[in-house]
């Protein structure tokens, strides 16, 4: 095959030397596959296969596991701290925990690519996040239907919530406004007071591809914003 660009999106330990890694891929999407010796102390691989790295891959393998042949790095890796580095933690684990394996995805891949980018400046974070999350809803037929469940207009003045079933919104308090959520309807979500609506709807559209178990990022960003609040008086 020929080199495939990745990114390293989860590692772990297996056997004494070697790691299973979850890859996402340009054409093949997510990739699980042993990546053998890379544990190994004074190993060259080992150093390539961090996270937020550029890579170029092959692997063998006819099942849902594949071996790793070639792994060369094709550029540095972002440098990110703080907040920007608990956001990429938060796409490696989103994209791991809903893409099924060998999903071509070349929408994902290249807006995972520009969220890379747009993650050491914290102005370019959300808009990016956002992105990313409703590509990748697309990518998986998730996308939310900006209509009632019965596909009715929205009522500007009327507030509604998503409704899960049926990937449409129901009138309830509390909610979003039927006129914010026409906006968020043409893609627009930098437009002065959509960013939080925009964030509250693509949780609550990938909540059932996440199912119940929790983010590990979303409590670390929690964490880092608490230690950032300013003592009570």
């Amino acid at each position: 095959m020929q080199p495939q660009p990745a990114f390293l999106l989860h590692k772990r330990p297996y056997r004494e030397t070697s790691a299973l890694v979850e890859l996402l891929t340009l054409e093949h999407g997510r990739v699980r596959a042993v990546a053998q010796g890379v544990q190994r102390p004074g190993s060259r691989s080992r150093g390539r296969l961090q996270p937020f790295a550029p890579l170029h891959v092959t692997w063998v393998g006819e099942g849902e596991l594949k071996r790793l042949r070639l792994m060369e790095s094709r550029g540095a890796a972002a440098l990110l701290a703080g907040e920007g580095l608990l956001c990429g933690l938060y796409a490696n684990e989103l994209l791991t925990r809903t893409l099924p394996v060998e999903l071509p995805v070349p929408d994902v891949f290249a807006f995972y690519t520009a969220l890379l980018g747009a993650l050491p400046r914290p102005d370019g974070r959300a808009m990016a996040l956002r992105r990313l999350e409703f590509t990748l809803l697309d990518a998986l037929d998730a996308l939310p239907r900006y209509t009632t469940p019965e596909g009715e207009e929205l009522d500007p003045q009327a507030r509604y919530r998503f409704d899960t079933a049926s990937r449409a919104f129901v009138p309830g308090s509390p909610g979003i406004d039927g006129r914010t959520l026409r906006l968020l309807a043409g893609g627009d979500w930098a437009a002065p007071g959509l960013a939080g609506p925009a964030k509250a709807v693509a949780r609550a559209a990938l909540a059932p591809l996440l199912g119940t178990r929790p983010l590990r990022s979303r409590e670390l960003m929690r964490q880092l914003a608490e230690r950032r609040r300013p003592p009570s008086h």
